[in-house]
């Protein structure tokens, strides 16, 4: 029987792109980085603050083991899904050494960057109608796995005025009967904020209480200034450790973003779950990458302390700039690679025939008049603040700082 047009049109329209993925918003910090790149190939003079990527390379040993691992055979073929045995033993002895407390390699799942982890820890075990609560300023990625899992972000802010630290007095008010999982972040992505000893154990006990899982990452570990120290919430809290999945990877410590070698450590049931989901979603991570991950986690962490003393001059320069434009506040961070100054008090005002009512705005007349990109609140929760990475070399640094304290100085 041939169809008609009448019987065509009647027909109910069918998505060409699922709801699903549909909602999912684009990675606000790839979007500035990019745009920013291609005006730079463009031969615009534009200084990017958005990517949160070291500018250093990866240390020589660990590229020479990957040039090694090319020539070996093996590596030319399927692994494991969860990793190759080596860099899941060599994950576990990092975790003893680095946070103190034991895991058994079967706990390891070896992830293609931080973000599959992110994603898989969420897919493994959030259920539709899940809460999870999520601290903000939060990591743009974080609420788009949680919806993808079928579950609901319920932010809980804390602003400039407590140091983008959230309290269990906050996370009490936000928990319902339906809340599954608390996602905990220190040092932060964005704010750089860092949760002291007392406060990680002061969540970590209330979660417990609760019957509440963890999904902790813990990524920034070793980029720490001041006297801040990273106080990992299974060992802060050990009887966390069976409702606990811990996110980590090597793209931060060793300037390593574009390796693709991450991790995810959970209770072997929810590992052999994640591993499922990943031998239908990616298989294993490339092997050379994991050989090259083997290398960085064996060796010392010389190159990682040179590479922390640069940000931490870094971070202490950008601060002091910052801080002297009328209007801004900017808390001092003591982790991560990131300054996350509130710009509420320019908000409103007359900048260059402008009045930004936004950080969005703001965000957009600073890549306009002064051709520096930053990346607005709004990708990370409320509107209102600003990220800036300081993962860029010194003299851009002080040229694009520079550029954004001209044009907001004339604020009106």
């Amino acid at each position: 029987m041939t169809e008609t047009p009448s019987s065509a049109a009647a027909r109910p329209a069918r998505r060409r792109v699922s709801a699903r993925v549909g909602s999912i918003a684009e990675s606000a910090t790839l979007a500035v980085d990019a745009r920013a790149k291609a005006l730079k190939a463009a031969g615009r003079p534009v200084i990017g603050f958005g990517a949160g990527e070291p500018d250093f390379p990866t240390p020589g040993y660990v590229v020479e083991a990957a040039v090694a691992a090319c020539r070996e055979p093996a590596n030319h073929r399927y692994t494991p899904a969860a990793g190759l045995p080596a860099l899941r033993e060599a994950i576990a002895a990092k975790t003893l050494r680095d946070s103190g407390y034991e895991v058994a390699p079967g706990q390891v799942l070896v992830t293609n960057g931080g973000k599959q982890a992110v994603y898989q820890a969420f897919a493994t075990i959030v259920d539709p109608g899940d809460e999870v609560l999520l601290p903000a300023p939060y990591w743009t990625t974080y609420p788009e796995a949680i919806r993808l899992a079928g579950g609901t972000p319920v932010e809980v802010f804390a602003g400039a005025e407590q140091g983008y630290l959230v309290t269990v007095d906050q996370l009490e008010a936000a928990r319902t009967d339906r809340t599954k999982v608390l996602l905990f972040c220190s040092p932060s992505n964005p704010t750089g904020a860092v949760y002291s000893a007392a406060q990680t154990e002061e969540i970590g006990r209330w979660a417990l209480e609760h019957g509440i899982w963890v999904i902790t990452d813990e990524i920034y570990e070793h980029l720490l200034y001041d006297d801040a120290e990273f106080t990992p919430v299974v060992r802060a809290v050990p009887e966390l450790a069976d409702t606990t999945i811990v996110l980590n990877g090597v793209a931060k410590t060793y300037a390593m973003t574009g390796w693709r070698v991450g991790w995810m450590i959970s209770p072997a049931d929810v590992t052999k779950a994640a591993t499922n989901l990943q031998s239908h979603l990616t298989s294993n991570v490339a092997n050379v990458s994991q050989r090259a991950a083997i290398a960085a986690l064996t060796g010392d962490l010389s190159a990682v302390h040179e590479m922390r003393t640069a940000f931490d001059r870094r971070r202490r320069r950008m601060v002091e700039m910052l801080s002297a434009i009328p209007g801004v506040h900017v808390p001092t961070p003591t982790g991560a690679f990131y300054a996350y100054p509130s710009v509420e008090g320019l908000l409103g005002r007359s900048i260059r025939g402008r009045t930004p009512t936004t950080s969005a705005e703001l965000a957009a007349l600073i890549l306009d008049e002064v051709e520096v990109a930053v990346v607005p609140g709004e990708a990370f929760g409320p509107s209102g603040f600003l990220r800036l990475s300081y993962a860029l070399g010194d003299d851009d640094l002080v040229e694009g700082v520079r550029r954004i304290q001209d044009l907001l100085g004339e604020a009106e």
